[in-house]
């Protein structure tokens, strides 16, 4: 084995910048398989930061903070996209980054994820960008209806707005502020589907089943993944499509591969997230090898294998509304904690709380996997479920 891919074996230190959801359940990942864990991040009770070995906090472009997180830690990642890629470039000097900067930065711009996407050969939307008066003005109108996406920082659906006339897409790129933006046509959806994978550095990708989702409000609800959840032919073009986004990156880590399913059954790749995702956290309970782990296994050159999904699961997301009773004005002293006894009591369910201080309309506080022997016993239980915890049924 090369120098370039010695693995680095368990007592090492692995370093994440972002002190979210994602980076605490990569922390207790890498933490079960005997490393340390070192988190930078702003905000002082950051949900990672509270868990790990080092909490460096500093802004992510700070130079002494960047220069202890390499200092501390033999490999580093990230656990949101929106990190700046010039503090993953600037740690690359010092330290293995998965992934790349390089790699973050077309995630990081709708404009330049979409030219990836057509240089890949993979299935898009069709798109215009969006970055001055003139671009705007040569707009086809067979482009609508369609939505209009801020280029960058977008994300839970915001940043977007659906425009139907060539009238309300000027109107919408100014209440966007004229920065750049993509306007994608509007497709007859039939469903939505992701794919996550893992890449190493020496080429090798293995993948988790495709997962089946329903979002609300631009932010992911519920994500079912079980043999049948999509057709054999639809997860094959899906897979396909993902690792040929993968290797056109020369990516290296997680990644999240979204997709729109078509009304005739095509298939078109929205976006990437160059990390774990929502849709993967099922992979905790109902794979032998979860998203996190196959994090960990990036970093450190560790072999990869094919995960094994051992049971039917179904995923809930929990946000903040939860804690409201279904009222977004109630003020926090009218905070009421979710029946957790209640949900906990039906079989196959498995709790993961984040750890936020305070619940917030929208946020996410938490998620909620099934597991069953059946998908149909997993969705009963799913259902009883959300019905407890306020939220629709699905």
């Amino acid at each position: 084995m090369s120098d370039a891919l010695k693995p680095l074996l368990p007592g090492s230190t692995l370093g994440v910048l972002g002190g979210g959801q994602l980076g605490r359940m990569f922390a207790h990942a890498a933490q079960r398989m005997g490393y340390n864990t070192a988190v930078l991040d702003p905000d002082a009770q950051s949900p990672a930061g509270l868990v790990s070995h080092h909490h460096i906090h500093t802004d992510y472009l700070d130079a002494a903070g960047l220069k202890q997180l390499a200092a501390v830690s033999q490999a580093v990642t990230t656990e949101f996209e929106n990190v700046p890629a010039d503090a993953l470039a600037q740690l690359a000097a010092a330290v293995p980054v998965s992934p790349a900067a390089s790699a973050v930065a077309v995630a990081q711009d709708r404009a330049r994820e979409k030219a990836h996407f057509v240089a890949c050969g993979v299935p898009v939307a069709p798109h215009a960008v969006i970055d001055t008066v003139a671009q705007l003005a040569a707009v086809n109108d067979n482009l609508l209806p369609g939505i209009l996406k801020t280029s960058r920082m977008g994300y839970d659906g915001k940043g977007q707005l659906r425009v139907t006339t060539l009238e309300q897409l000027n109107v919408g790129w100014t209440q966007l502020g004229q920065v750049p933006c993509v306007l994608e046509k509007m497709l007859p959806l039939a469903a939505e589907c992701s794919v996550i994978l893992a890449r190493g550095r020496d080429g090798a990708m293995v993948n988790l089943p495709v997962q089946r989702n329903l979002h609300r409000d631009g932010i992911l609800a519920v994500t079912e993944v079980f043999a049948g959840n999509v057709s054999a032919d639809l997860a094959q073009r899906a897979v396909t499509a993902a690792k040929a986004v993968a290797e056109g990156l020369n990516y290296v880590g997680v990644l999240c591969v979204e997709f729109f399913v078509l009304a005739d059954g095509e298939l078109v790749v929205n976006e990437i997230a160059p990390r774990p995702h929502n849709s993967g956290h099922y992979s905790q309970d109902a794979c032998d090898v979860s998203q996190f782990e196959l994090q960990v296994r990036c970093m450190a050159d560790l072999p990869l294998t094919q995960p094994r999904q051992h049971s039917p699961a179904i995923m809930l997301n929990l946000l903040g509304d939860l804690w409201f009773h279904n009222s977004s004005a109630a003020p926090r002293s009218l905070q009421v904690e979710p029946a957790w006894h209640d949900v906990l009591a039906l079989p196959g369910t498995h709790l993961h709380l984040y750890g936020k201080r305070e619940a917030r309309v929208g946020r996410k506080m938490g998620h909620l996997n099934i597991t069953a022997a059946t998908p149909d016993a997993a969705r009963h239980v799913a259902l009883k479920a959300a019905a407890i915890l306020g939220i629709a049924p699905f």
